[in-house]
């Protein structure tokens, strides 16, 4: 099993972004240094606490500062796009990072991210536009072929080849036939992990809910293999988790519920989930009252927190709640104050990974 990086990020509404980018590329080379496997920049543009629009320029500068982690768009919101213009920017990023670069799609879940592109997301809408985008990313990666290309939410003319003065859509991934793809789920049986199945992309799970939705996540995966008759392979799949590892279990448990793991939550993922009418995916038990669910209900249930004895033993109950997964991703959050959080990833690189090669 190895471990990643999942960052959406994770700044209260009001911080200085010139700042908080700067903290973010600093935890990137931290991790690089530390020998994480790969890490994910999130993407949004009315969300006021995710505060990145352009994961692909964040990654751009990125890969000056490290020299060994992948780095993927965690995730670009296809809905949010012109298809051009994605494939155009993400086949360079690809050629700048030389293998080391994941494309992370999805559908998109920010209701002001939808409102803002005119997406219905109520009626799947934005669904249908993923599906439809990816597959004319992938057409002009592999044939442009000339013509005119008219969507609803596009229209556009790739020219006929003019090779006396250079004319042509040239632009290809370096990785051929195109990046690594991972596709983010959230609900449960997922659609769009049934696609990441049936296309053999990389399935990724989000960080909030409990093992009874992960577990579905990968019968969608699973279910999409078999349509297509593929075996679907559980080390491709990455599970994202809010992870903190102190010297005690006693501090650790303190540090989150004092620090910015619960501020986040407090003042960001239980009011988005509650506008969405999606606190039902936190529920271990569904039949659980919403007023149940608050931070210690995290902490006691979803997070992996405590010393490195028992972080390793939750990583290991979670891995065989689901049957295995290969990547574990450990949630961004800012870390604050730097030394307590430094140090939470020392631990986990240096005393609990060692506890868990054997999965």
């Amino acid at each position: 099993m190895q471990y990643g990086y999942f960052t959406m990020p994770l700044h209260p509404p009001g911080s200085d972004f010139t700042q908080t980018v700067a903290a973010d590329l600093q935890q990137i080379v931290t991790l690089d240094q530390l020998g994480f496997h790969e890490a994910w920049i999130g993407e949004h543009f009315t969300a006021a606490w995710e505060n990145i629009p352009a994961p692909d320029l964040f990654i751009a500068n990125a890969l000056g500062r490290t020299k060994q982690i992948k780095l993927g768009t965690g995730v670009a919101c296809l809905p949010n796009h012109h298809p051009l213009m994605l494939a155009q920017r993400i086949a360079q990023l690809d050629h700048m990072a030389q293998g080391r670069f994941y494309f992370g799609i999805g559908s998109g879940g920010f209701p002001g991210d939808f409102e803002l592109f005119q997406v219905d997301n109520k009626e799947g809408e934005h669904r249908g536009l993923t599906i439809d985008m990816i597959e004319l990313v992938l057409k002009l990666w592999e044939d442009p072929s000339p013509g005119d290309y008219d969507h609803k939410f596009w229209r556009f003319t790739v020219p006929e080849p003019r090779e006396e003065i250079g004319l042509w859509l040239h632009m290809k991934p370096y990785q051929q036939p195109h990046p690594p793809i991972a596709v983010a789920g959230v609900s449960p049986k997922s659609e769009t992990l049934l696609m990441a199945g049936e296309r053999g992309w990389m399935p990724m799970s989000i960080n909030i809910v409990p093992s009874r939705i992960l577990a579905s996540h990968w019968d969608a995966v699973a279910e999409g293999a078999q349509r297509v008759g593929r075996t679907a392979d559980r080390s491709t799949w990455r599970v994202a988790r809010d992870v903190y590892v102190a010297e005690s279990t006693e501090q650790a448990r303190h540090d989150v519920l004092e620090g910015v793991v619960a501020r986040d939550w407090n003042g960001y993922f239980f009011p988005l989930l509650k506008y969405s009418r999606l606190l039902e995916i936190l529920k271990v038990d569904p039949e659980m009252p919403d007023e149940d669910l608050n931070v210690e209900y995290m902490l006691d249930n979803i997070w992996l927190v405590g010393d490195p004895d028992e972080v390793a033993r939750q990583v290991r109950q979670l891995y065989q709640d689901l049957g295995g997964f290969g990547v574990l991703l450990l949630m961004g959050h800012e870390w604050s104050p730097p030394g307590k959080w430094e140090r939470s990833m020392n631990l986990f690189v240096n005393e609990v990974m060692p506890q868990l090669q054997g999965l």
